[in-house]
């Protein structure tokens, strides 16, 4: 999406910025790990290929994501960039500062979704979008450290904040925006630690038993108000990028 490619969000935990072409190297360097390909259902790129799928979130409107960085320096910040309006690109997103990513994928709410399961879940059926949801903590060294609630929390607030201007590009003309029914994940039924994560944010499995690819499915309905509510939820402050 072109909708926050000038965005950054920057919370006392991390800061989000949008996947840039300054980022793919590092990026491609993370995905050569046999256990984040494997984590993520992800084949392995070239290089060249990588960039090209950096085009296409950057461009497709069906696509919205998120590098996950360290946190601005913020006593170092506070006193070199009193007022700051803006990130360092390259510096604050710098390779060694870069943790993992969040991405949404939207599509319209199907009829093998299940319009009956959409309106239970809050949703209005016809003319619906349905949100999935991919997080990857990809340096180790900072996993199970709390990136991953942070970064949901975060994102997931974006997303609400934002679904107008979200919606919009998505449908691209039409009289009518479109709803976010509920957001929803696909985990490996192996991934414990990223079931509990999902879990613990508020989202609900669909079933107890597992699809074809050994994957389980939660759903979450986004409500702002309960989302601010949740352990770890952090005021988000938007800063320009690039």
């Amino acid at each position: 999406m072109k909708l926050n490619a000038h965005t950054a969000l920057s919370t006392p935990t991390l800061l989000l910025v949008p996947y840039s072409e300054h980022h793919v190297p590092h990026y491609h360097e993370w995905m050569k790990d046999p256990d984040l390909q494997s984590a993520t259902a992800s084949e392995p790129l070239s290089l060249e290929e990588e960039y090209a799928m950096q085009r296409s979130w950057r461009g497709d409107r069906d696509k919205l994501t998120f590098i996950i960085c360290q946190p601005l320096r913020q006593k170092d910040d506070r006193e070199q960039r009193p007022g700051m309006s803006h990130v360092r690109v390259g510096e604050d997103d710098s390779p060694e500062r870069m943790i993992g990513d969040i991405n949404l994928f939207l599509f319209d709410a199907e009829i093998e979704e299940g319009e009956r399961e959409v309106e239970e879940l809050g949703g209005s059926g016809s003319g619906s979008v349905v949100g999935e949801v991919e997080l990857m903590i990809a340096r180790k060294s900072l996993q199970r450290q709390g990136f991953g609630r942070a970064a949901l929390l975060t994102f997931i607030d974006y997303i609400h904040t934002h679904w107008p201007d979200i919606a919009a590009e998505y449908a691209q003309s039409g009289a009518i925006t479109p709803q976010l029914s509920f957001l929803r994940v696909k985990i490996n039924q192996t991934n414990v630690g990223s079931i509990r994560l999902f879990e613990g944010v508020g989202f609900i499995r669909t079933t107890e038993e597992p699809n074809y690819f050994g994957e389980l499915e939660l759903r979450f309905v986004p409500d702002l108000e309960g989302l601010r509510k949740q352990k770890g939820w952090e005021e988000v402050v938007e800063l320009g990028y690039g």
